[in-house]
């Protein structure tokens, strides 16, 4: 005799002892509607806590990418300072200042391009939920058409 999935240990001692009523049609529909129903509440619990998770890591790199930029801003007034009043001695001060100006730019450019890589739109996706989500689909349509 095979042994039948059943809710509790009472009902499975009765299936073993060949004591066991099957549900009816009505009863196995109302029960799987309840279980699908728990699933996707679940699920959803699920992707709420992926997304939050997502959102917390993206506020963590916005803000050490702000953080990063204030230092480097007030180290970069301080190294422009120096640079220019020394290139001032050689060269015509506007020159010296444009010279800086120019390599500051291209390493401010440099910095931002690389914050803006952590930012990874795929953060934002529940892989996880979307995982799960299509093996109970899966099992939930095995079971239907048993």
């Amino acid at each position: 005799m095979a042994l039948q999935s059943t809710p509790d240990d009472g009902q499975r001692q009765k299936v073993l002892r060949g004591e066991h009523r099957p549900e009816s049609a009505g009863a196995l529909i109302g029960r799987l509607m309840s279980e699908a129903t728990t699933l996707i509440r679940k699920e959803l619990a699920l992707a709420k806590a992926e997304l939050a998770q997502a959102a917390d890591q993206t506020k963590t790199a916005l803000i050490a990418m702000a953080a990063g930029g204030a230092v480097l801003f007030a180290g970069a007034l301080a190294v422009l300072a120096a640079l220019i009043l020394l290139l001032g001695e050689f060269v015509a001060p506007w020159i010296a200042a444009g010279v800086v100006g120019l390599i500051l730019a291209i390493c401010g450019y440099l910095m931002l391009q690389s914050g803006k890589q952590k930012l990874d739109p795929g953060a934002f996706k529940p892989e996880r939920t979307q995982e799960a989500m299509r093996k109970d689909k899966k099992m939930i349509q095995r079971r239907t058409t048993q």
